[in-house]
């Protein structure tokens, strides 16, 4: 039989040590003996495939591992280099290994098969050899030696076999198994992913008829993609070791607790949270690392693993903090952790990775966060390691943690655009959920609308619905473009161009502001009226905001009128307003002018529980000297006494088209009402002496205002009763006139409001002057000496109309003092010519009938019927009279039959 390795004289050598020194046999068989009991259990594949991969690396070729079984043998069949005298050597040696590289070639590893076999052959291109239990005995025999205890060495003896390695492989095992192969091959099916993620020389195992093929794809950024079936693990190589992390949809995820793989499964347990396969020098039975190995070199480059991560997963491969799991565990995660915090890795908000000790960190930020944080903050970590479950493994790599509040003081003094705090804002809106969010806020810078950048938004104004404005000096105005929601959540106040303009402030700026600081002015009334415009009752001392006129001064804007104003048509020629210049009008509009106090129409003027005439109105004292009390409000229009006498008519047409002026003329107590009536004129008479066209009191007495609006200004007209000495002596001299034509009823009306006037108290009789004449129902003008005041209702009828004067039975005393003219009781003597039948008023049928025809009631006691009942009237009246009824002096009821009805009824 060939002999290719020599095997007969390593037999020799042997059989001579051990005859030699039977110490020695025992040590040979008490080392293999350890080995298989302890060293190698449960390892034969993992030695085998160690082996294998070191066989296709040295030939250069894929690693392809097979195996199968034949009835009671397994064989283990691989490619790469066949076996060769050193690896011969290595076989049979156990203490040595002919490696230089790699990670199994022929060491004392190859001692796995010994705890399933007392057979072994191992079959190779290059020459076999068989190691063989029955065969080493028989040479123990043979020599005179015994067999130790720890049972024979079997792989100390070698021979030669000439048997090839099944087709297409370089080498192939063939094992006698001491039990059955069906256990086995499972636990080698179980085994084989993990072999193949170890040793990458190896790109296929195949387990009887079970298929395992590794796929290696290389990605971005230095890593590579390891497919096996149907499951997919990362991979990153360091200068010392191989990372590897499984895949779930695409995304890495750490394991909980592996051991060190050197390159295959050792018993140093670790807790980091990626697989490592590492170069580094392990014990014998490669189940635990030698003392003094620089293991802490294997966590070199773990940074640049992380780097090279997707983002988003990075923080979920730094070693969380807790107990390590062997002495490797402890320098490994303690190296680890020192560089994670000093490479850079870290996403940051900006798209560059960060060094994690210099990197800050805002729980909770978003996207949209960090797309307007990140240019400014070049150390803020992306939102993708923001969320709380990354927060421990941060701390452990130094991430500084900040909160909102520290955002907030990092963002002040810094500047930036309007626009720019808006986006912040907004993006900061999501992480404001309660109350101590806002407080951690309270410093954040907000930017004004006059270019200031203020702390803090309680102190702040948001406008509503007001267009972008600059130069509000007197409130902390937000910039527009800065105003979001989050401001009023923080404690900004929202404030309307009408409340900005009400601010008390605004007026303690007018009052102070230099009229020669042409840039504080123009500032100003830019201001002012950008924020006026389309606004409605302003505060009237906007009224002092300077504004230029036609001729290049500056004006107190309510001195000013507007160009087109129909109020300037209607001022005499002495006014003191001014107008607006036209550059003004066009610049700002002229809703904005007249909602400061520019004049269109008349001004009114307002306050509130006022205390005295001191709103500059004119005439405004008589006014306040004329009420009973202190109004609770005064409204009044004002300038009345400016317009032109001329102008009147179109005066009280332009008050009752504005809206503002139209209510104050129905309010005939008010100063507007009573302004008009004594001063304004129409025609040479002042407007109180005037009357409505609906109102009938004195008709033929007042002329009728000749207006289109003559109705709407009827409080501005004559009353409807004499409330004043003034009036009631016009109403007397218009009586007097015998150019006056008034009807009857309306004599005897306006005799009567003029006594009642004066008895009840409203006016004095001493402020009467007397007419010259007085109007007799006739409607004749007469001399009051032939006049006579009609006192008692049964003068009626003995006093002709050509002298009697009207009022009412009540008030005719007091007429007649006013007239200076006698009454009828006392000028007219009379007596009852005649008897008639005594009877009483309910026994009469006519009086009843002639009481219900008139509507009144039925009188009670006596009354004196006659058939025709006359009487002898001597006085201011003389002759005989046929008369209804009359009371004689001493109060008996005198009657005509007919009871006062026409004769046939």
């Amino acid at each position: 039989m060939n002999d290719p390795f020599d095997t007969e004289a390593l037999r020799a050598g042997v059989v001579s040590a051990w005859t030699s020194s039977p110490t020695r046999l025992r040590e040979d068989a008490a080392t293999e003996a350890d080995l298989v009991r302890a060293g190698y259990r449960d390892r034969l594949l993992t030695e085998l495939a160690q082996n294998a991969a070191d066989a296709a690396d040295r030939a250069g070729v894929p690693g392809h591992v097979k195996v199968w079984c034949v009835g009671d043998a397994l064989h283990v069949a691989n490619t790469g280099a066949p076996l060769d005298i050193e690896g011969v050597h290595a076989l049979t040696a156990l203490r040595a290994s002919a490696k230089t590289s790699g990670v199994g070639r022929f060491g004392v590893g190859f001692t796995a098969v010994r705890t399933v076999a007392s057979e072994i052959e191992f079959r190779s291109a290059a020459g076999g050899i068989v190691f063989s239990a029955e065969r080493t005995g028989q040479v123990l025999i043979d020599a005179g030696l015994t067999a130790p205890d720890a049972g024979i060495p079997v792989l100390r003896l070698a021979w030669p076999t000439n048997e090839a390695p099944a087709e297409g492989f370089a080498s192939e095992i063939v094992l006698k198994l001491h039990h059955d192969a069906a256990p086995m091959l499972d636990a080698f099916r179980a085994e084989a992913v993990d072999l193949l993620l170890e040793l990458d020389s190896l790109t296929t195992i195949d387990i009887d008829d079970t298929h395992f093929d590794c796929r290696t794809t290389d990605i971005e950024n230095g890593a590579a993609h390891l497919t096996i079936g149907d499951r997919t693990w990362w991979q990153f190589r360091t200068d010392h070791a191989r990372w590897v992390v499984p895949m779930s949809d695409g995304v890495p995820v750490p394991v909980d607790a592996d051991v060190l793989r050197a390159p295959t499964r050792s018993d140093e347990e670790l807790s980091l949270p990626a697989i490592v396969i590492a170069d580094v020098a392990m014990q014998p039975d490669r189940r635990r690392t030698l003392p003094g190995t620089p293991v802490e070199r294997i966590a070199d480059g773990y940074g640049r693993m992380l780097a090279a991560l997707p983002a988003a997963s990075r923080p979920s491969f730094v070693p969380r903090p807790g107990f390590a799991r062997s002495e490797v565990d402890g320098v490994l995660r303690e190296r680890i952790v020192r560089e994670c915090a000093s490479t850079p890795w870290l996403p940051g908000a900006d798209g560059e990775d960060l060094v994690p000790s210099r990197a800050v960190v805002l729980p909770g930020s978003t996207d949209e966060l960090a797309e307007v944080l990140g240019p400014v903050m070049p150390d803020l970590a992306a939102p993708s390691v923001s969320g709380p479950r990354h927060g421990p493994a941060l701390a452990a790599v130094d991430v500084h943690r900040i909160g909102l509040a520290r955002l907030a003081d990092m963002l002040s003094g810094t500047s930036h655009e309007p626009l720019w705090w808006h986006r912040l804002y907004d993006a900061l809106a999501p992480l404001v959920t309660d109350g101590v969010a806002a407080e951690e806020l309270a410093a954040l810078p907000v930017p004004l609308s006059d270019g200031r950048t203020v702390t803090g938004p309680r102190t702040t104004v948001l406008t509503v619905g007001a267009r972008a404005v600059g130069g509000v000096h007197w409130a902390r105005l937000v910039h527009p473009d800065a105003a979001a929601p989050l401001l009023t959540r923080l404690g900004a106040t929202e404030a309307s161009p009408a409340e900005l303009l009400s601010d008390p402030a605004l007026q303690v700026v007018l009052d102070d502001l230099d009229w020669d600081d042409d840039d504080a002015v123009d500032e100003l009334i830019a201001t002012v009226l950008s924020l006026a415009d389309g606004q409605r009752e302003l505060p009237s001392w906007l009224g002092s905001l300077p504004i230029e006129d036609t001729d290049g001064e500056l004006r107190a804007a309510d001195e000013l009128l507007l160009p087109d104003a129909p109020l300037v048509r209607l001022l005499s020629s002495d006014s003191p307003f001014g107008v607006v210049a036209t550059s003004v009008v066009d610049r700002f509009g002229a809703d904005a002018l007249r909602a400061v106090g520019v004049g269109w129409g008349f001004g009114v003027v307002t306050e509130d529980l006022p205390t005295g005439p001191d709103h500059d109105l004119a005439d405004e004292g008589a006014w306040w000297a004329s009420l009973r009390e202190d109004p609770d409000v005064l409204i009044a229009v004002r300038d009345l006494d400016l317009v032109d006498d001329e102008r009147w008519p179109d005066a009280l047409s332009q008050l009752v088209e504005e809206r503002t002026t139209r209510d104050l003329l129905a309010d005939r107590g008010g100063y507007t009402a009573w302004w008009l009536r004594r001063h304004a004129v129409i025609d040479g008479h002042r407007l109180g002496h005037y009357r409505a066209p609906s109102d009938l009191t004195f008709a033929g007495l007042l002329d009728l205002l000749d207006h289109p609006h003559a109705d709407d200004v009827a409080s501005a007209l004559a009353p409807s009763v004499c409330d004043s000495a003034e009036f009631a002596s016009l109403i007397l001299d218009r009586l007097a006139d015998p150019a006056r034509t008034p009807t009857p009823a309306v004599v005897a009306r306006a005799h009567r409001l003029v006594a009642e006037a004066v008895s009840s108290g409203v006016v004095d009789l001493d402020d009467l002057d007397l007419p010259p004449r007085v109007r007799a129902m006739s409607g004749a003008v007469i001399d009051p000496t032939d006049a006579v005041v009609v006192d008692r209702p049964w003068f009626v009828g003995v006093v002709t109309s050509d002298v009697a004067v009207l009022s009412s039975m009540e008030s005719a005393a007091t007429l007649a003092s006013i007239l200076d003219v006698r009454t009828a009781s006392e000028s007219i003597r009379a007596d009852v010519v005649g008897v008639g039948r005594v009877s009483s008023w309910d026994r009469e049928p006519d009086a009843v009938l002639a009481c219900a025809a008139l509507g009144s009631e039925l009188p009670s006691g006596q009354v004196v019927v006659h058939r025709e009942l006359t009487v002898r009237v001597t006085g201011a009246v003389e002759g005989m009279r046929r008369v209804a009824s009359w009371v004689t002096d001493d109060g008996i009821v005198h009657c005509d039959e007919s009871w006062g009805r026409p004769r046939g009824q």
